[in-house]
């Protein structure tokens, strides 16, 4: 494996594919969880570079050990399973949804490193295969720096936002699957650039009340709505998808966060 950088497809981002060998953390609070048996050289601007939320962890979208799209022999690397993108298969004509440029390689011992303040790797990777290592991982950083700058939206209005849970980050096509069933074909969370997110600072799992109504349903996924509204205004090149979902028997209300690249709004947004 070696060193390379990945411009996104959208909006002239680094779409990141990395693994935790290749980086190191300066931060101190944060070293020990970083796998690197020698540091990286860094330009200044590497070191800066931290989105604009100001909370991205470099240099983890800018020089990182990754697995190129490549890698992946029939649908697997090595023994984790990933499956086939539409665009392998001519189904798709947008540059939107081209093939991802590579991989995260996720493994037990990196899967807690930081990318942001509120985030680590293991956050966003599919939720299958528990037992397999390592696992690859498809993410964005303007996703990221997105997320940030909700939970920054948050707490202007006054929500606190210890904890924000990632339900679902990225998708294998594997898992996606063909669609149906409340899921896209060509779902962005395939591509790296989508989030299922909920505040749960209290640990249960489940949605808080943000809105302070005394109860926990979909309303409370409209407040992330608002702030990701709000954020989009503030920073158009982060525009895209946001949906607000209503609790089930299998999880609680929820919010889906993306940068598409174009504005997309469903469910009990209004």
């Amino acid at each position: 494996m070696g060193q390379f950088l990945v411009r996104a497809l959208l909006g002239g981002s680094a779409a990141l594919a990395i693994s935790g060998t290749g980086a190191v953390l300066t931060d101190r609070e944060h070293s020990h969880h970083d796998a690197s048996t020698a540091p990286v050289v860094l330009t200044p601007a590497d070191t800066i570079r931290r989105g604009l939320s100001g909370k991205l962890k470099g240099p983890f979208f800018s020089y990182l050990t990754s697995r190129p799209f490549t890698d992946k022999v029939n649908g697997r690397i090595g023994q984790y399973l990933i499956g086939f993108w539409p665009g392998e298969r001519g189904r798709v004509t947008k540059v939107a949804y081209q093939n991802p440029g590579g991989f995260i390689e996720v493994t037990q011992e990196n899967q807690n490193t930081p990318v942001s303040d509120h985030f680590r790797l293991r956050d966003f990777i599919t939720h299958d295969q528990v037992g397999t290592w390592p696992k690859y991982l498809v993410l964005r950083d303007v996703l990221v720096d997105k997320l940030e700058l909700v939970i920054d939206q948050l707490e202007n209005e006054g929500v606190v936002v210890r904890r924000m849970t990632v339900m679902s980050g990225f998708r294998t096509p594997q898992y996606n699957g063909p669609g149906g069933d409340g899921r896209s074909s060509v779902s962005r969370h395939m591509y790296g650039d989508a989030a299922d997110v909920f505040v749960d600072n209290d640990g249960d799992g489940r949605m808080d009340d943000l809105n302070r109504d005394g109860r926990v349903d979909y309303r409370d996924a409209r407040v992330i709505l608002d702030a990701a509204e709000r954020v989009e205004r503030l920073h158009p090149e982060l525009t895209g998808g946001v949906g607000v979902y209503r609790a089930t028997a299998a999880h609680g209300p929820f919010a889906h966060v993306d940068v598409r690249g174009w504005r997309a709004r469903w469910g009990l947004i209004g």
